[in-house]
Protein backbone atom coordinates (compact mmCIF):
# COMPACT_ATOMS: atom_id res chain seq x y z
CA UNK A 1 0.00 0.00 0.00
CA UNK A 2 1.48 3.15 -1.29
CA UNK A 3 2.17 6.13 1.32
CA UNK A 4 -0.83 8.01 -0.11
CA UNK A 5 -3.75 5.56 0.23
CA UNK A 6 -2.78 4.85 3.74
CA UNK A 7 -3.17 8.79 4.08
CA UNK A 8 -6.26 9.05 2.45
CA UNK A 9 -7.77 5.65 4.72
CA UNK A 10 -6.47 7.65 7.42
CA UNK A 11 -8.48 11.05 6.77
CA UNK A 12 -11.55 8.91 5.91
CA UNK A 13 -11.30 7.38 9.11
CA UNK A 14 -11.00 10.32 11.23
CA UNK A 15 -14.36 11.25 9.04
CA UNK A 16 -15.91 8.37 10.01
CA UNK A 17 -14.91 8.85 13.67
CA UNK A 18 -16.08 12.27 13.86
CA UNK A 19 -19.48 11.27 12.42
CA UNK A 20 -20.07 8.67 14.57
CA UNK A 21 -18.80 11.04 18.03
CA UNK A 22 -22.35 12.06 19.39
CA UNK A 23 -22.28 15.35 20.36
CA UNK A 24 -23.91 15.61 24.26
CA UNK A 25 -26.77 17.36 25.08
CA UNK A 26 -27.08 19.06 28.22
CA UNK A 27 -30.18 17.04 28.89
CA UNK A 28 -28.18 13.58 28.50
CA UNK A 29 -25.54 14.40 30.97
CA UNK A 30 -27.94 15.91 33.51
CA UNK A 31 -29.72 12.88 33.48
CA UNK A 32 -26.41 10.68 33.56
CA UNK A 33 -25.36 12.52 37.23
CA UNK A 34 -28.95 12.20 38.69
CA UNK A 35 -28.76 8.62 38.40
CA UNK A 36 -24.98 7.85 39.79
CA UNK A 37 -25.69 7.08 43.02
CA UNK A 38 -29.01 6.10 42.90
CA UNK A 39 -29.24 3.35 40.17
CA UNK A 40 -33.60 2.06 40.14
CA UNK A 41 -31.84 1.60 44.49
CA UNK A 42 -28.84 1.30 46.05
CA UNK A 43 -27.38 0.90 49.79
CA UNK A 44 -24.14 1.93 51.43
CA UNK A 45 -21.98 3.35 54.02
CA UNK A 46 -20.66 7.02 54.20
CA UNK A 47 -18.57 8.88 56.43
CA UNK A 48 -19.44 13.06 56.67
CA UNK A 49 -16.99 14.97 58.18
CA UNK A 50 -18.18 18.67 58.92
CA UNK A 51 -15.63 21.49 59.39
CA UNK A 52 -16.59 24.77 61.19
CA UNK A 53 -14.47 27.82 62.24
CA UNK A 54 -15.48 26.80 66.03
CA UNK A 55 -16.08 23.36 65.42
CA UNK A 56 -15.58 19.62 63.63
CA UNK A 57 -17.74 16.47 63.16
CA UNK A 58 -17.88 13.24 61.86
CA UNK A 59 -20.74 11.28 61.42
CA UNK A 60 -20.74 7.78 59.80
CA UNK A 61 -24.08 6.80 58.06
CA UNK A 62 -26.10 3.93 56.34
CA UNK A 63 -27.71 5.53 53.30
CA UNK A 64 -30.29 3.58 51.36
CA UNK A 65 -32.60 5.44 48.27
CA UNK A 66 -34.85 3.51 45.59
CA UNK A 67 -35.18 5.82 42.36
CA UNK A 68 -35.63 9.50 43.03
CA UNK A 69 -38.29 9.83 45.21
CA UNK A 70 -37.36 7.39 48.08
CA UNK A 71 -34.51 7.85 50.58
CA UNK A 72 -33.23 7.26 54.21
CA UNK A 73 -30.07 8.42 56.29
CA UNK A 74 -29.30 6.82 59.56
CA UNK A 75 -26.62 7.78 62.01
CA UNK A 76 -24.85 4.65 63.59
CA UNK A 77 -21.59 6.56 64.69
CA UNK A 78 -21.12 8.06 66.93
CA UNK A 79 -22.73 6.43 69.44
CA UNK A 80 -24.17 9.85 71.02
CA UNK A 81 -25.95 10.29 68.08
CA UNK A 82 -26.41 6.52 66.72
CA UNK A 83 -30.05 6.52 65.50
CA UNK A 84 -30.71 10.27 64.33
CA UNK A 85 -32.28 9.56 60.80
CA UNK A 86 -33.86 11.31 58.07
CA UNK A 87 -37.07 10.09 55.88
CA UNK A 88 -37.55 11.59 52.26
CA UNK A 89 -40.97 10.76 50.95
CA UNK A 90 -40.90 12.61 47.33
CA UNK A 91 -41.13 16.19 48.79
CA UNK A 92 -41.98 15.35 52.15
CA UNK A 93 -38.61 14.84 54.82
CA UNK A 94 -38.91 13.64 58.23
CA UNK A 95 -36.51 14.01 61.01
CA UNK A 96 -36.43 11.58 63.97
CA UNK A 97 -34.33 12.53 66.95
CA UNK A 98 -33.98 9.58 69.38
CA UNK A 99 -32.60 11.56 72.25
CA UNK A 100 -36.26 13.10 72.55
CA UNK A 101 -37.93 10.34 70.76
CA UNK A 102 -39.76 12.87 67.85
CA UNK A 103 -39.66 12.82 64.54
CA UNK A 104 -40.06 16.09 62.56
CA UNK A 105 -41.89 16.45 59.29
CA UNK A 106 -40.13 19.65 57.76
CA UNK A 107 -42.65 22.63 56.71
CA UNK A 108 -41.03 24.61 53.41
CA UNK A 109 -39.26 27.46 55.71
CA UNK A 110 -37.43 24.57 57.13
CA UNK A 111 -35.96 23.48 53.87
CA UNK A 112 -33.04 25.61 53.81
CA UNK A 113 -31.93 25.00 56.64
CA UNK A 114 -28.82 23.10 57.53
CA UNK A 115 -28.90 19.12 57.08
CA UNK A 116 -27.44 17.52 60.13
CA UNK A 117 -25.29 20.48 60.81
CA UNK A 118 -23.32 20.06 57.56
CA UNK A 119 -23.21 22.83 55.05
CA UNK A 120 -25.73 21.06 52.84
CA UNK A 121 -29.72 22.10 53.40
CA UNK A 122 -32.40 20.21 53.47
CA UNK A 123 -33.49 21.40 50.29
CA UNK A 124 -30.60 19.24 48.72
CA UNK A 125 -32.30 16.22 49.24
CA UNK A 126 -35.57 17.28 47.61
CA UNK A 127 -34.09 19.23 44.78
CA UNK A 128 -30.96 17.82 44.14
CA UNK A 129 -32.15 15.00 42.45
CA UNK A 130 -34.38 17.13 39.65
CA UNK A 131 -32.32 19.56 38.25
CA UNK A 132 -32.92 19.04 35.11
CA UNK A 133 -37.04 19.90 35.71
CA UNK A 134 -36.40 22.61 37.18
CA UNK A 135 -33.59 24.61 35.34
CA UNK A 136 -32.98 25.31 31.94
CA UNK A 137 -29.75 23.78 30.72
CA UNK A 138 -27.40 24.55 27.70
CA UNK A 139 -24.01 23.65 27.25
CA UNK A 140 -21.72 27.05 27.37
CA UNK A 141 -18.41 25.77 26.87
CA UNK A 142 -16.59 22.18 26.02
CA UNK A 143 -13.19 22.34 25.93
CA UNK A 144 -9.81 21.32 27.88
CA UNK A 145 -9.60 23.09 31.42
CA UNK A 146 -7.14 23.24 33.73
CA UNK A 147 -5.68 19.80 32.39
CA UNK A 148 -8.65 18.02 32.00
CA UNK A 149 -11.45 18.38 28.81
CA UNK A 150 -14.62 19.06 30.42
CA UNK A 151 -18.22 19.97 29.57
CA UNK A 152 -19.68 22.92 31.12
CA UNK A 153 -23.51 23.13 31.76
CA UNK A 154 -25.59 26.58 33.15
CA UNK A 155 -28.60 26.14 34.35
CA UNK A 156 -31.50 28.97 34.91
CA UNK A 157 -34.60 28.66 36.60
CA UNK A 158 -37.47 27.62 34.45
CA UNK A 159 -40.14 30.38 34.81
CA UNK A 160 -42.40 29.60 38.61
CA UNK A 161 -39.94 26.39 39.36
CA UNK A 162 -39.65 26.77 43.47
CA UNK A 163 -35.97 27.66 43.81
CA UNK A 164 -33.60 29.50 45.81
CA UNK A 165 -30.40 29.64 42.81
CA UNK A 166 -30.06 32.61 40.50
CA UNK A 167 -27.97 30.24 38.34
CA UNK A 168 -25.96 26.65 38.68
CA UNK A 169 -22.72 25.73 36.36
CA UNK A 170 -22.17 22.38 36.31
CA UNK A 171 -18.68 20.72 34.93
CA UNK A 172 -18.25 17.65 33.98
CA UNK A 173 -15.80 15.28 32.71
CA UNK A 174 -16.05 15.11 28.70
CA UNK A 175 -15.22 11.51 28.72
CA UNK A 176 -17.58 10.09 30.85
CA UNK A 177 -19.96 12.51 32.00
CA UNK A 178 -18.74 12.31 35.67
CA UNK A 179 -19.56 15.40 37.55
CA UNK A 180 -16.46 17.49 38.46
CA UNK A 181 -18.06 20.93 39.79
CA UNK A 182 -21.31 22.79 40.45
CA UNK A 183 -21.15 26.37 41.61
CA UNK A 184 -24.14 27.98 43.07
CA UNK A 185 -25.53 31.70 42.28
CA UNK A 186 -27.23 33.46 43.99
CA UNK A 187 -30.53 36.04 42.41
CA UNK A 188 -27.83 38.94 42.24
CA UNK A 189 -25.37 36.03 40.13
CA UNK A 190 -22.99 36.14 43.69
CA UNK A 191 -20.87 33.05 43.90
CA UNK A 192 -22.66 31.18 47.19
CA UNK A 193 -20.99 27.76 47.48
CA UNK A 194 -18.67 25.46 45.83
CA UNK A 195 -19.36 22.01 45.55
CA UNK A 196 -16.97 19.66 44.22
CA UNK A 197 -16.33 15.57 43.40
CA UNK A 198 -13.17 13.17 43.09
CA UNK A 199 -11.60 9.85 43.88
CA UNK A 200 -13.86 8.30 41.21
CA UNK A 201 -13.96 4.35 41.45
CA UNK A 202 -15.90 2.13 40.23
CA UNK A 203 -18.48 0.42 42.74
CA UNK A 204 -20.43 -2.63 42.22
CA UNK A 205 -19.85 -1.98 38.63
CA UNK A 206 -20.97 1.70 38.20
CA UNK A 207 -18.33 4.33 38.12
CA UNK A 208 -18.80 7.10 40.74
CA UNK A 209 -17.21 9.85 42.77
CA UNK A 210 -16.90 8.77 46.11
CA UNK A 211 -15.84 11.94 47.64
CA UNK A 212 -17.89 15.35 47.42
CA UNK A 213 -17.07 18.84 49.03
CA UNK A 214 -19.35 21.55 50.37
CA UNK A 215 -17.83 24.84 50.60
CA UNK A 216 -19.44 27.85 51.63
CA UNK A 217 -17.55 31.20 50.32
CA UNK A 218 -19.11 33.05 52.45
CA UNK A 219 -17.10 31.52 55.46
CA UNK A 220 -13.85 30.73 54.23
CA UNK A 221 -12.33 27.67 55.55
CA UNK A 222 -15.57 25.72 56.54
CA UNK A 223 -16.27 22.87 54.41
CA UNK A 224 -18.74 19.55 54.59
CA UNK A 225 -16.95 16.29 53.04
CA UNK A 226 -19.00 13.48 52.14
CA UNK A 227 -16.79 9.85 51.61
CA UNK A 228 -18.84 6.85 50.28
CA UNK A 229 -16.96 3.87 51.76
CA UNK A 230 -19.30 1.22 50.47
CA UNK A 231 -22.25 1.46 48.06
CA UNK A 232 -24.42 -1.73 46.31
CA UNK A 233 -26.87 -0.76 43.28
CA UNK A 234 -30.40 -2.04 42.25
CA UNK A 235 -31.24 -3.90 45.73
CA UNK A 236 -34.21 -5.13 46.86
CA UNK A 237 -36.12 -3.48 50.03
CA UNK A 238 -38.96 -4.80 51.68
CA UNK A 239 -42.30 -3.55 51.40
CA UNK A 240 -42.72 0.01 53.34
CA UNK A 241 -39.42 0.17 53.74
CA UNK A 242 -39.16 3.74 53.31
CA UNK A 243 -41.67 4.93 56.07
CA UNK A 244 -41.52 6.45 59.32
CA UNK A 245 -41.79 3.53 61.14
CA UNK A 246 -38.44 2.48 59.44
CA UNK A 247 -37.26 6.11 60.25
CA UNK A 248 -37.56 5.36 64.08
CA UNK A 249 -36.45 1.91 64.35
Amino acid sequence: MNSRRMCLFAVMAAVFAMLGAKTPEAHEVLAKQDDLWRGTSSKGKMVMNVKTSNWKRSLTMDVYSQGKDYSLVKVILPMKEQGTATLKVFDEIYNYLPKTDRTIKLTSAMMMGSWMGSHFNNDDLVKGSRLSEDYNARITFQGRRDSEDVIEITLTPKPDAPVVWGKIVVVARASDWMPVKNTYYDEDGKIVRIMTCSDYKTVSGRLVPTRIVMSPLDKPGEYTEVIYSDLTFDVSFKKGFFSIAELRR
